[in-house]
């Protein structure tokens, strides 16, 4: 397939492309390359004959027609976004802008140019969004695909309304649609703003490890690479109008990830003073609306199309920590950018 994915040079996007190319597929990624996007995120593919690179906002209908034109995709894979929930909350703007106007924008196009080609069957429209849509859960139970919307946060109110324009567009105008709703992301190329690049980063640092409140909000954590492959698994075999949770199937309290990512450090890169980095965890004032815990239930994807992930937390952590251990030049370049590493999120 041709696949024109947007945001490719993100963390997720970037992830879905070098997949993509490896496993043969024409890529066109789209970026507006704001302060997240870094195209080293995906250097390993750029000389590829399958590889192609276009700087465009999805916000910008004249340049997603004149991209659809000129590549003409079998599909688009929609990663596109604002997605940190702290950013949201001092500056909910630019996420209403990108995360609904972006996509609404995008859909069109994208209906434009399938119903020009005579909306040919094998089209698809693969919309990446996240279970934090669903709300907050308490100590037991699991998101379905079922489950109702429930977003607290700016950042998944603005994916909550950019899943509802996708399904709608499916049921007015027919757009061969698909929906996944993923877990925490962690892995290679994270931008250090979230918290398991910013826990590794300061513990290098000698600086505080910032946990929120008393670190009993609990997350599924899923590496990014295991996304990727479910991604492409879903844009493949998915049923056209179908939804499917995507998770890592391992639950931590931030509290619990934080110490497992020390004793990873500490094996891996450990203390002059011989300490455990542990030593270094500070709790902070927590950020409002902070939802207390996010579970997915995986039953569909594993049943309709046979994915799961492989990658446990433990071997993850330590894949991702020898990664950043690796690649010092790719995240100094990214700190000394205005306002990375500050904190964000108290309103």
């Amino acid at each position: 397939m041709k696949l024109l994915v947007t945001g490719g040079a993100g963390f997720i996007g970037s992830a879905v492309v070098r997949l993509a190319v490896a496993q043969g597929h024409s890529v066109v990624n789209l970026d507006a390359l704001t302060y997240a996007a870094c195209l080293e995120n995906v250097a390993s593919v750029a000389d590829s004959p399958l590889y192609a690179f276009e700087q465009a906002d999805i916000c910008d209908r004249a340049a997603l027609d004149r991209i659809f034109a000129d590549h003409q995709p079998d599909a688009v894979m929609h990663l596109a976004a604002e997605s940190h929930v702290d950013r949201s909350i001092d500056g909910p703007g630019a996420f209403i802008q990108t995360n609904i106007t972006g996509t609404y924008t995008l859909l069109e196009a994208a209906r434009a140019y399938w119903q020009a080609a005579g909306k040919p069957d094998g089209f698809r429209f693969h919309h990446i969004s996240t279970d934090e849509v669903f709300g907050s859960l308490g100590p037991t139970g699991q998101f379905t695909e079922t489950t109702p919307y429930d977003p607290r946060s700016p950042y998944s109110a603005s994916k909550a309304a950019s899943d509802h324009l996708v399904r709608a567009w499916h049921e007015t105008y027919g757009l061969p649609i698909l929906i996944t709703n993923c877990s925490n992301n962690y892995g290679p190329f994270h931008f250090p703003e979230k918290l398991i690049p910013v826990v590794i980063l300061n513990a290098l640092a000698s600086k505080p490890l910032p946990i929120y409140g008393d670190g009993s909000n609990v997350r599924d954590w899923l590496y990014v690479e295991d996304h990727a492959e479910a991604l492409l698994t879903v844009l493949e075999r998915g049923a056209p109008g179908r939804s499917y949770n995507i998770g890592g199937e391992n639950e931590l309290s931030n509290l619990e990830l934080v110490r497992s990512l020390c004793t990873v450090l500490d094996e891996a890169a450990p203390r002059d003073d011989g300490k455990s980095y542990a030593a270094q965890i500070s709790f902070v004032t927590d950020r409002p609306g902070h939802d207390a815990r996010y579970a997915i239930d995986p039953s569909r994807i594993r049943a309709e199309l046979g994915w799961r992930p492989s990658v446990t937390v433990d071997e993850g952590l330590r894949r991702t920590v020898r990664w950043y251990l690796e690649n010092e030049a790719w995240w100094r370049a990214l700190l000394a950018r205005d306002g990375v590493g500050k904190r964000l999120g108290t309103g």
